[in-house]
């Protein structure tokens, strides 16, 4: 996006006092955001601004926006508005979806199937180990694994997923151009350049209490649900399991053990009706049928709400499978890939609603009319 169109998109994320809600008012009241912004002070009166906000959006701190712009241009960097195509449909339809989001990495992740791990900040050994290792397979299996850059669970995830050679998504509860904590920067570092760091927080801003909450309805939003793997009952990751409630995604959470106090949020999301996920395969039956729906919906005319899974390794399966059942590896040899990669392709296309498991371990395509 040239500076043109970001200035008047960049000055409404920065004027003081308007929120996402005052925000989409704007754009419902206005055909652009340009608009919004060179609108006369009775014009933003009577679409509900208060003085103190025209004042501040008439008012931008024009060293600010410069800074947000020469941070924009350079290599790697994007501003994604609701008005931009690539802007992540699963997130745009969320309730006070952000107006723009910053970010530092590739943008195409955030189009991709995504699944949200959270938990502690202060996991043991075992809960740090289980997220690396449902990251690490669930990103073999073809999803993306969005974050929120913490210590404890969210770091470890986000490790996971790029040992596994996969993609990962850090929302951050700053502006990108700092790293909180900063004991994860040589990780941030990494997520940007192997996937992509997040924010809809301009440059500059810190790591404030009140920034995180806003923080986790983006990692939810974006997710098509959220694992919780260690909480304790008053954890920040209850939050987000409950946000992913309120905007429709699956809830998933792993058990502990009834000594352990960071398995008692866990055990209350399950109890209130979040699935019990011992295995990965505990999250994929439950995410296939949900990505089938909608991309069904999608070539009924309904909104985009996945890509298409047609890639390279996903066709050449949907080639080789033709109309038998096959196993993994029968398959294997026919298509002449690693079974890992394999894997990675059937689940796109089973998430995608292109090919269902059958017992045994076979794989069969879907036809349609």
């Amino acid at each position: 996006m040239d500076a043109e169109l970001a200035r008047p998109w960049l000055v409404l994320s920065r004027a003081p006092g308007i929120g996402s809600v005052a925000v989409h008012r704007l754009l419902q009241t206005f055909p652009t955001a340009a608009a919004a912004v060179a609108a006369s002070a009775s014009a933003l009166r009577a679409a509900g601004l208060s003085d103190a906000q025209i004042r501040g959006l008439q008012q931008p701190d024009a060293s600010a926006l410069q800074r947000d712009l020469d941070w924009l241009a350079q290599p790697g960097r994007t501003l994604l508005t609701l008005a931009d195509p690539r802007y992540p449909a699963a997130l745009r339809e969320a309730a006070g979806a952000p107006p723009v989001l910053f970010v530092q990495g590739d943008p195409d992740w955030l189009g991709l199937p995504q699944l949200a791990l959270v938990g502690s900040r202060n996991a043991s050994p075992q809960g740090l180990e289980n997220a690396r290792a449902f990251a690490a397979e669930l990103a073999r299996r073809g999803l993306v694994i969005t974050s929120g850059l913490a210590l404890g669970i969210d770091g470890a995830a986000h490790r996971g997923a790029l040992e596994a050679g996969g993609g990962t998504i850090a929302v951050c509860g700053t502006g990108l151009d700092r790293v909180y904590p900063a004991r994860h920067r040589d990780l941030a570092h990494e997520i940007a350049a192997r996937g992509a760091l997040l924010s809809e927080f301009p440059l500059g801003v810190p790591a404030l209490s009140e920034n995180f909450p806003r923080r986790n309805r983006i990692i939810s939003g974006l997710s098509m649900g959220v694992l919780v793997i260690e909480a304790a009952r008053e954890s920040g990751s209850l939050i987000t399991a409950r946000l992913a409630l309120e905007q429709g995604r699956e809830v998933f959470a792993i058990p502990g053990s009834i000594h352990n106090p960071l398995a008692r949020g866990c055990h209350a999301l399950i109890r209130q009706g979040a699935k019990l996920v011992e295995s990965v395969d505990d999250v994929l039956e439950e995410l296939g049928p949900l990505l089938g729906a909608r991309r069904a919906a999608e070539r009924a005319g309904g909104p985009a709400a996945v890509p298409d899974a047609g890639d390279g390794a996903a066709a050449e399966v949907l080639r080789a499978l033709g109309d038998d059942v096959l196993p993994v590896d029968v398959l294997a040899t026919r298509v002449r890939q690693p079974i890992d990669r394999l894997q990675a392709a059937l689940t796109r296309l089973e998430l995608a609603g292109e090919v269902v498991a059958a017992p045994g371990g076979r794989y069969q395509r879907l036809r349609r009319a």
